[in-house]
């Protein structure tokens, strides 16, 4: 009997030693392997940049969100009519050699520091910080007409935060910034008594929450300023000019009733600068303290001082007075200048 099968294979020789058959990969298979490793490569490369991108989103909204991202904002979208600024005579301000200084280096180097703005409810940004760098980047627009003037940087504060709390914003950087002077802070203080979206109306409680950080000391004088200015007005011309331990003194004396207040405030009224002002507050003090009423002093008059109008800065000395601005007084019809001049030679007169 044969030893093959009815298929006509014999048994298999399992004695020798196995042969194993080559799993080497081909061409076509490294070549589909090779774009398997790099597709999964590659989608665990986006996975992980759309990570870092969502979290980079987060970051930036959150950052937006607290004001920590700058932006260049048009001028023209930007109102200053919702704060008080913490000036006073800002038209002054605004033709002082401080701001051509202030324009000089802006036209030189560029704007250095941020403004600070928020959304106002006409989707207007409003000013919170930053009133002088605005002002001096609005004039370089106007005078020369340079779209990189245009801009400004800003940063945008989105927070809801309430009314008392944007005047805090505002009065906390100035005070650190710049040298105000204690009228100036009282000032604020007056604009946020007044002010119907503010809750509480009494001003020395408002000190304490606008100037929380300064020492009692200085809350103390600005308090005595508050009542200075509510108590004069209009008729004290130069606050800014009243010193510290003057301005204390003067409030003290009308707090306890001594002098006449409406004598005070004509005096006041009469003075043509700051030097007079400064004469009529002193007299005033000193006869209080002798318990004479006000006391007028006599001076010599000053060989020349100075004040502004408007954008105007006026320049008075004995036989001449002086009148600068920014208007083209040559490009002033003729007879419209010698009218101007002629009212003011009247006002004189009278």
């Amino acid at each position: 009997m044969t030893s093959k099968n009815k298929f006509g294979f014999g048994p298999l020789d399992t004695s020798g030693p196995v042969s194993r058959r080559s799993r080497s990969v081909g061409p076509m298979g490294a070549a589909v392997r090779e774009a398997a490793d790099s597709l999964q490569e590659t989608t665990e490369a986006k996975v992980e940049q759309r990570r870092l991108n969502a979290r980079d989103a987060k970051e930036f909204r959150e950052a937006s969100q607290q004001g920590r991202v700058l932006q260049a904002i048009s001028l023209s979208e930007i109102s200053t009519d919702e704060l008080p600024r913490d000036r006073l005579e800002l038209d002054a301000v605004a033709v002082s050699a401080e701001m051509d200084e202030l324009k000089a280096s802006i036209r030189e180097r560029g704007q250095k520091e941020p403004i600070e703005v928020f959304p106002g409810k006409d989707g207007r940004y409003q000013l919170k910080k930053g009133w002088r760098r605005f002002t001096a980047l609005s004039q370089l627009l106007e005078e020369t007409g340079d779209a990189q003037f245009s801009t400004i940087l800003a940063r945008v504060d989105r927070a809801e935060d309430d009314r008392i709390t944007r005047y805090i914003d505002m009065v906390e950087e100035n005070v650190v910034r710049e040298d105000l002077t204690f009228a100036e802070m009282a000032q604020v203080v007056i604009a946020a008594a007044q002010d119907d979206q503010v809750e509480g109306s009494d001003p020395d409680a408002l000190v304490g929450r606008l100037y929380a950080s300064l020492h009692k000391m200085k809350r103390s004088y600005i308090r005595s300023f508050v009542y200075l200015l509510t108590t004069l007005g209009d008729a004290l011309q130069w606050p800014k000019d009243v010193s510290r331990n003057l301005g204390a003194e003067v409030a003290r004396a009308l707090k306890s009733g001594q002098g006449d207040v409406s004598d005070l405030r004509a005096s006041l009224a009469n003075c043509a600068s700051r030097d007079a002002q400064a004469v009529v507050l002193a007299g005033f003090v000193s006869g209080a303290k002798s318990g004479s009423g006000t006391k007028t002093i006599k001076t010599e008059p000053k060989e020349k001082f100075e004040f502004h109008v408007g954008d105007l800065k006026v320049t008075a000395r004995n036989g001449e007075c002086r009148i600068v601005g920014r208007v083209d007084f040559a490009g002033v019809p003729k007879d419209q200048l010698e009218r101007a001049i002629r009212a003011f030679n009247a006002a004189l007169d009278d």
